[in-house]
């Protein structure tokens, strides 16, 4: 196996950050708890692919509803690797629980961006059955897999990236 990345948690700045971005202000000493308490992404046997992402907080999605959740997780990785990002196959399965951008798409550059490649997961409950999704804190809800990719023989790309999503489009 090749052993290409580390992953880190954000400040507790940046986190505090896209907690209140996501859920509003909150008490300190509430998100400060959470930060405490996030789980590093793991794999759950040696032959998993996937990185389980953990759930920094509960979260309740009802059907039709959408939420988005900073797992303060950041990842550093060798050049020529993508972190490819999924819902954990039994919610899609159970709740068809999707999320809104499909596949996340995390680059190696992310982890220098001003917001210190923190990772972000929007979730949507596309469930037709009325079913509401119930996450505990620290309950395993997205997998990430690292995949080396290629270039073409003419590619001159050259900028820089500074932010997440549609960053390198503007």
């Amino acid at each position: 196996m090749k052993r290409i990345a580390r992953f880190e948690k954000v400040s507790f700045t940046q986190f505090l950050e896209g907690w209140t971005d996501c859920f509003g202000e909150t008490d300190q000493a509430t998100v400060l708890a959470a930060y405490e308490n996030i789980k590093m992404p793991r794999r759950a046997t040696s032959g998993s692919a996937g990185y389980d992402f953990f759930t920094p907080a509960a979260a309740t999605i009802s059907p039709g509803k959408t939420l988005k959740i900073p797992t303060g997780i950041r990842v550093s990785m060798q050049p020529e690797w993508v972190l490819k990002c999924y819902p954990r196959s039994g919610l899609g399965f159970k709740f068809r629980l999707q999320m809104d951008n499909t596949v996340g798409i995390i680059d190696s550059d992310y982890y220098y961006s001003d917001n210190e490649g923190h990772i972000f997961v929007k979730l949507t409950n596309d469930s037709k059955e009325g079913k509401t999704v119930e996450l505990a804190a620290g309950a395993g809800f997205m997998q990430g897999i690292f995949v080396e990719y290629g270039i073409t023989v003419d590619d001159d790309a050259d900028g820089v990236r500074n932010g997440g999503f549609g960053s390198t489009s503007k």
